[in-house]
Formats: structure tokens, sequence, C-alpha cells
């Protein structure tokens, strides 16, 4: 019989019995604001990873130890308390395989950062936990970690197998009942939770679910469902709502929530104090030229006190009186205007030119969209070639797609069915399609706009102008000008809604999901996703929550409005994974040609796409780690093929969390093979990573000045001989103002912005991992310090790029180098944080 001690007191561990083991340890807890440090009565029982009690069928288990002392460490802004932890077994215990805490407090959780025991001859053994640890009271189970060993589920040992298997099963729950906070149960949703069908305004339909409205799966609340419909999830009505339950390890720390936070009042206060300023002078509803708007928004006078309306909200809603202490005290130590944007840092004119507005579809904060022309004149289009022939080289338009140098950014057919009713909610928008010119020195020129609406008759027939390049004439340019404006309104729009929200956030959702419901953390493949899901959860329901939720700031501020979501789910209907990975991508565009000799496996027909050109050398790395991370584990296909682990992971992604989109074969690959399995994995990396950081971290830089991508129009292009023509004639400046967002919608806009473009003080960049001790295995460890080493010559890859002259659209007029698929943040204008337009998190965190 093993010997299990009698512990004496939590200020030292009972004495060594004859016969018996001593294990030694440290319990690592993070201080965070308003909570309580673990207390004497949480325990820690270590289970065997390699003796099994035969009655249990799992690891033979120690008696409980207490936590004793508690040394506080600082690390910067953040600390951490470490505690001691004794335990006595019997020399047959064999060696630990995993902890389990029991959090004796009665009301209070904490954060375990990790368990380090040490074992005899300076072995030491490590469970990085990094997880909340509810009371006891309210789990009625001890929290299980297991030690930072992989293990395919085949290989895994006996003692820790059925272990393994509970916690699998605790996790995915039952689907029923309203969850609490301190449960970790995943399951997957429908959008059910943005409208309000009390109110006729709100009411949106449910996404997810129906070939109707098909959509990727969100994690499951269990709210009450409306009564009025019986179908919409019931939510509470706040300005800042934070009570929406989330899994605990997927929340934000305490101090980043407090972070978030304060950029948000921060953002709130930067709107407000212009908005007071425009009421009190009496500007209500326009800027009176682009001079007051840049003056009236930017810079850094004297700070004013936050708008007390929304620290009372925000009062209400955080989770601790600490936490607002510290959002208070962020929000006073920064500016109360906007940071100057980069587009207008250097020359605040430069981006009305036809080289900038077509550069920024290389190398903006929406490079994902234009595509090669293949086809002349598109479907409907009323471009002719006369229109166009003028402007190509003196080559004909076929000779000119044969040397793809004919482009387009086509917001035409999806925009199309949702103009008419678009269009009645106070917006004046159209569809629209921009032909482009390849030029000899690697540069875009536009050489036709097409601006469309429907005409209200059968057939689908439409009302289209088409709009050219004027070299002369007043009136031309100015008509040009405003085509090119609703043009930017299309691409804001499909930007924020599609290539951001929908093809980052909304898509990688459901693989967390599954990823927590199927694979266990000791899984290889779990421990490789892991850093690239952090935090993504949680900004996802913030979104929901402030967002894209019915009169969210999202349909106040984009011309979809009401139809934002609904449009959105259209597009879905024809997402494909497949297609995601960043080749497949460049090749369904028609911007490359798959050719196995060139870098990538692609051949870029514009050798000067920063997007790309960057993007194909953080994609080779990420696959490079990929395929090293897999071989070690995955000696054959065979051993794909067979782990059930992995084949329940991929048939949850496919049949629950994008179950909508199952139907479609071409729309996943198989995992069936080891090749098939590093494809998939880089996909999710990337998209979780790069792709997210391209189109969103440069969204202040570009759209920070509202001239520049502005996100509705008040007005339509006036017609020849009409007043509106007469008002353009005579006013241009004040009808541009008057044709782009007013005032209120244009601040409010870049208030959000500022915070989707914040770096985070805890954010981990690709390649890096927030601790050392994620794995045990030296040489996984070494495969991550080569894909380390390979960002770093993609980084000096990167400078050298932007410092070539030749390279015309890394820098255009506006002089903006294109950074945005810069591995690392770096130190930026002294700080590691905040605007800096570089930079790939891990994971889509913000």
């Amino acid at each position: 019989m093993p010997f299990c001690p009698k512990l004496w007191s939590s200020a030292a561990p009972a004495p060594a019995q004859p016969g018996s083991v001593v294990i030694n340890g440290t319990v690592v807890v993070a201080n965070h604001f308003g909570l309580s440090a673990p207390g004497k009565s949480t325990t820690l029982r270590l289970f065997s990873g390699t003796e099994v009690d035969h009655e249990t069928r799992k690891g033979r288990l120690s008696a409980e130890a207490a936590l004793r002392g508690g040394k506080k460490t600082r690390h910067g802004k953040a600390s951490t308390t470490m505690y001691q932890v004794t335990f006595f077994v019997d020399g047959e215990f064999g060696t630990p395989g995993a902890v389990a805490v029991k959090n004796g407090n009665r009301n209070d959780q904490f954060f375990l950062r990790h368990v380090r025991l040490d074992l005899a001859e300076d072995r030491s053994i490590h469970f990085d936990c990094n997880s909340w640890v509810y009371p006891y009271k309210k789990t009625t189970s001890d929290r299980v970690f297991f030690i930072n060993t992989s293990y395919l589920p085949d290989k895994t040992p006996e003692a820790l197998r059925l272990l393994r298997e509970e916690e699998l099963r605790s996790l995915r729950g039952n689907g029923r009942g309203e969850r609490k906070d301190w449960e970790r149960i995943y399951d997957f949703d429908y959008y059910n939770d943005l409208g309000n069908p009390d109110n006729d305004d709100h009411v949106r339909p449910v996404l997810g679910g129906t070939k109707t409205h098909p959509y990727p799966r969100r994690c499951r609340t269990g709210r009450p469902l409306s009564k009025t419909d019986g179908v919409t999830e019931t939510r509470k009505h706040k300005l800042i709502n934070l009570d929406y339950y989330i899994p605990p390890d997927e929340r934000f720390n305490p101090g980043k929530l407090a972070e978030v936070l304060a950029m948000g009042v921060q953002a709130v206060t930067h709107f407000v104090i212009p908005e007071a300023r425009s009421i009190f002078h009496g500007d209500v509803v326009n800027f009176k030229s682009t001079e007051q708007l840049r003056a009236d928004l930017y810079g850094k006078p004297p700070q004013p006190a936050a708008d007390a309306r929304v620290m009372d909200e925000l009062k209400s809603s955080v989770p601790s009186h600490k936490t607002y202490k510290q959002v208070s005290r962020i929000v006073k130590d920064n500016p109360a205007k906007f940071p100057t944007p980069q587009v207008i840092h250097y020359d605040t004119e430069a981006w009305r030119s036809d080289e900038e507005f077509a550069r920024e579809m290389l190398a903006g904060l929406n490079p994902v969209v234009i595509k090669r022309l293949e086809v002349f004149p598109p479907n409907k289009s009323k471009i002719t070639t006369d229109d166009i022939m003028t402007q190509i080289g003196g080559l004909t338009i076929q000779q000119a797609m044969e040397q793809k140098r004919m482009y387009i950014l086509d917001h035409h057919d999806y925009l199309m069915p949702y103009l008419r009713r678009i269009n009645t909610e106070g917006v004046c928008v159209y569809a629209s399609r921009t032909l482009l010119f390849l030029r000899d020195d690697g540069a875009l020129r536009p050489v036709a706009i097409e601006l469309s609406l429907p005409d209200g008759g059968v057939g689908g027939s439409e009302i289209s102008r088409v709009f050219l390049p004027a070299s002369q004439g007043t009136q031309m340019q100015h008509l040009w000008h405003l085509a090119k404006t609703h043009v930017a309104v299309n691409d804001s729009g499909y930007h924020q809604l599609i290539s951001h929200w929908l093809f980052t956030h909304a898509t990688v959702e459901p693989f967390i999901i599954a990823t927590r419901r199927q694979l266990s953390a000791m899984h290889p493949i779990h421990k490789l996703l892991d850093p690239h899901f952090k935090d993504n959860m949680q900004i996802n329901t913030l979104a929901r929550s402030i967002l894209l939720n019915a009169g969210g700031l999202l349909e106040k501020t984009m011309y979809p409005g009401k139809y934002s979501m609904e449009m959105s789910s259209d597009i879905y209907a024809h997402w494909r994974f497949t297609e995601q990975s960043l080749p497949n991508d460049l090749i369904k565009r028609g911007m490359a040609s798959r050719d196995p000799k060139a870098r990538g496996g692609v051949s870029l027909h514009i050798e000067d796409y920063p997007y790309a050109v960057d993007g194909i050398d953080v994609w080779l790395a990420i696959e490079g780690w990929v395929r090293s991370y897999c071989d070690h584990f995955y000696h054959a296909d065979a051993a794909v093929a067979g782990d059930a682990e992995l084949q329940a992971w991929w048939d949850d992604v496919r049949r629950v969390g994008h179950g909508d989109r199952q139907g479609d074969a071409a729309c996943w690959l198989d995992l069936d093979t080891v090749a098939g399995l590093v494809e998939t994995l880089s996909t999710l990396i990337w998209t979780a990573s790069a792709l997210h950081a391209a189109v969103n971290f440069g969204q202040y830089g570009y759209a920070g000045y509202p001239p520049n991508r502005p996100t509705r129009c008040r007005r339509f292009v006036p017609l020849p001989g009409s007043p509106e023509m007469a008002q353009l004639e005579a006013d241009p400046g004040r009808f541009f103002l008057e044709t782009v967002p007013d005032r209120f919608t244009a601040t409010l806009g870049i208030a959000l912005i500022e915070v989707l473009s914040n770096h985070t003080s805890d954010e981990v960049y690709l390649g890096q991992r927030a601790t050392s001790t994620w794995t045990d295995d030296g040489e996984v460890l070494l495969l991550l310090d080569r894909f380390r080493d390979e960002l770093r010559r993609v980084e000096k890859r990167v400078e050298e790029r932007n410092k070539d002259p030749r390279l015309v659209n890394r820098r255009g007029p506006v002089r903006v180098p294109y950074t945005l698929l810069y591995p690392d943040a770096g130190d930026v204008a002294g700080k590691e944080k905040g605007i800096t337009g570089r930079g790939i998190p891990n994971s889509v965190s913000i």
C-alpha cells in the first residue's frame, strides 16, 4: 500500500516517512486585479504518468499537498506569486504525469501560470497551465493539468489515457443549459445573438444552419431565447456589455481587459471632444473643409477629462474597482485628439492621386481583393473598348489581358442585389467596377470606373455610368474624384465586413471550439495551434456585443447598415478553406500562376505587389515550421489517418463548425496524409496571424483619415445639367464633404479603427511563445528557433525592399512603407504597443 502522509499545515510539509519519496515543487500564480491569491485552502495532488491504479484505471494518485509561502515577483507591469509545495509518495509511484488543483476558496478564482516539480538527479517536470482555476464549490471538480510532453492518442501512457478522455468529454459538455462563468464548455451555436425582435428596427435574421443564411458557428452561451420569436438569444443592452459567457481560458487576462477598455474609452473621448466642440461652434453636420477636419481631429492639445457618461457606464460593467481605476489611469495619461494617420503625415494631399488610389489595392489595408481581368467586358458592363484604348500603351485590350496587364477591383455582383434596400436607408451607394492597367514601371493606373444602380425594371437591368481619368477639364476632374470616392466606399465596406471580420475573425472561431473539444492539451497539434487562438473568442464576443449587433457601431458607420451581416452571409456561401492559403488565393484571383520553380510555387504577375511578395516569405516560413513539426510526430500518412483525435477534430470543423459549407467537396482537404495536414495547419495559422495582420493593423494608417477611406456616401455623382452639378462646380470641396460621411459618423468610425489598429502590451508575435516551457521536447524547441531565425531573415528582406527606389508600390506618393507583414512589432517610437503599422501577432486578438 502506498504511504499517504497527513498534511500538518500549510506553513511546513509533513515529515518524510520511511520508504517515501519527497517531491518538491513550485506553483506560480499571476497576480490579477481584484482577485485574491490561492490561499491556504488550495491543494494539489499528483497523478502518476507511468504507474496505473488498477481500481481507477488512472495513474496512481498522491495525497493532497497544500501551498506554502508566497513570494511576489514583478515582471515589468505584471507580477506573479511563487508558492512552495511538497508531496510525499511511495517508492513505486513512478513519474508524475498530471497534477490536480483544488481551489478551496469560497468565491475567487486565480490564474495559474505553471507548476514545476523537482525530481532526483537534477531533473524537473513542468506543467504549463496558463489557466483559471475556479473554486471547487462552483466546479465540484479538481482542475487537471497534464505534463508538457506531447503524445499522439495511441502513444499516450496507459496511466494518462482515461484522464485524457475524461478531460475532453468534460470540455464538450452536454449542449444544454445556460453556461456559467466558471464552466469550461466548448459548444457550437448559430449567430442568433445580433438582433432584438422586440424592436422592429433591430430585427435581424439568424445566421447559420440554413441555405438562406449560411455562416460559421460561434461559441454557445445557452442564454434564454426571446419569447417574441423563439429563436433570437436574449441579451442585456448596455453601452459596454461584458457579461457574455466565454470559456475562462479564452478570456483576456485582466491586464489586457483594462488596456482594451482604456483604448475604447480613449477612442470615445477622441470622438466626444471634437463633437462637443462642433456643437459649440454650430458645425454640427459637416466639416467645412479638409483643413478644418485635420485641425479638429488630430494633434496633441492638453488632456480634458474623459466623457463622464462613458466612465459611469464603464464603472458598472468592469469586473472590479481596481480594473476601473487602471482604465482611468491609462485614459488620463493619453492625449485627447487622434494621432495623425500615416497617409497624411508626409503630404496632406497625396492620397488624392490616381497612383495612390491604385497602389493601395496592392499595399494598403485591403490588398486581398484585386484580381486579374480575364474577360472583357465584364458581365453587363457598359465599359467599351473606346473608353480605355488610349490608356493601355498602344496595346489592344486582348493583348493587354494576354500580357497580364489588365486588372479589376470588382465590387459589383455581390452588392447589386442589396443596393435598392441599402439606398432606402439614407445612403447613396453604387456597385462599382474599376479597371486598371499595369504600367512599365510596375505601378497600376486606373483607366475606367463604372458605377451601377438597379433600374427597377425586370430581368435585373442596370443603370451604369462610366468615368474616365481626367487630365483636362475641371468638371471631369471633380467627377473622376467622386467616382474614386464611391469605389473607396465599396472597398471599405468589403474590407471591414469580409476581408477582416468574416475571413479572419469569424472563420477561425469554429477551429478553436473544435480544437478544445477534440484535441487533448497533450496532443502535439493542440500545442502547435494554441498560441494562434489567443483571445479570438473574447474579441469576437465583444464584436457581436458592440460592433456587429443591430444598431451597433458597424451598422452606424458602414454603408450596408442593417444588411451588413446578411450580406456577409451571402459571401460566406462561396467561401472555401482550400482557397485561403496565400498561394491558392493569389492563383484564384489571377494574381499569380502556379510555377514549381518559383518561390512559394507561384509566379506573380505583378512583381511589385508588396502584400504578395512579403506574404510569400511569411507563408514559406510558416509552412516550413509546420512541415518540420508535423514530420517530427507523424512518420507516415497512416499515422495521420489513424489519429482518432485529429480525425474527430477535422470532422467537428467541417460538419459542425463550418457545417453550412460541408456540402462543397472542393471546400475542404482530406486529412489523411502528412502533406494534407501540413497544408491545412499552415492555412489556418496564416489566416489567424499574417492575413489578419495584413488587413487589420493598417486600418488607422489609411482609414484614420476619412476622406481617403470613407465608409458611406450621402450623395450620388451629379448628372450633367442638374442642380447638383452646378453645386459641384460652384464649390467642389464642399460637395465632396457633403458626399462622404458627416462629421459625427466619420469621427465615430475613426474612434473604432483606432482601437482595432492597436497592439496591446501582452501581444505575442509570430515565431514567439509566451513561455519557453510550453513543451519539453528539445528538438521541437530547436525547430521553433529555426522558424524564428527565418522570420528575422524575412524582416531584413522587407527592410531592403522598402529601401529600393525601383519598387514604386512599397511607399507610393504618401511615403508610407509597407510593413504590415513585418513579423515583429519591434520597438517603435520607444514603445512596443500601440498603432505601429507593423508586426504579426500569433492570433486574431484585437
